[in-house]
């Protein structure tokens, strides 16, 4: 995999994954707040957790091709678990050049 795709994959997944933490978070809202549905847990549950592992092993991936060190890895994975701080992680990533983009993406 090159640094050119392996950025695109990251930050599509990081972004899915906060995406599918909303859907979770408003489907467990519906159904302990006014316990009116259990759909919401049902749909987003198994999504949410594809893109988790999604998200998991395209950080290990990119942090492989992009040479990240430990720390920077480990904050990636760590970032998986707060709701939306996939996409807090990425944009810190962009902003100290650890996930660059555009062109300075050596292809």
């Amino acid at each position: 995999m090159n640094p050119r795709t392996a950025v695109a994959a990251f930050r599509i997944v990081a972004v899915a994954e906060a995406l599918s933490w909303l859907g979770l978070l408003a489907g467990m809202y519906v159904k302990y707040v006014p316990q009116a549905s259990e759909a919401g847990v049902q749909i987003f549950g198994p999504i949410h957790g594809g893109i988790f592992v999604a998200y998991v092993v395209v950080s290990l991936v990119a942090s492989r091709v992009l040479r990240w060190d430990v720390p920077t890895t480990l904050l990636a994975l760590a970032a998986s678990v707060p709701p939306l701080a996939t996409v807090l992680f990425e944009r810190w990533a962009v902003r100290t050049g650890r996930l660059p983009v555009g062109e300075a993406v050596a292809a």
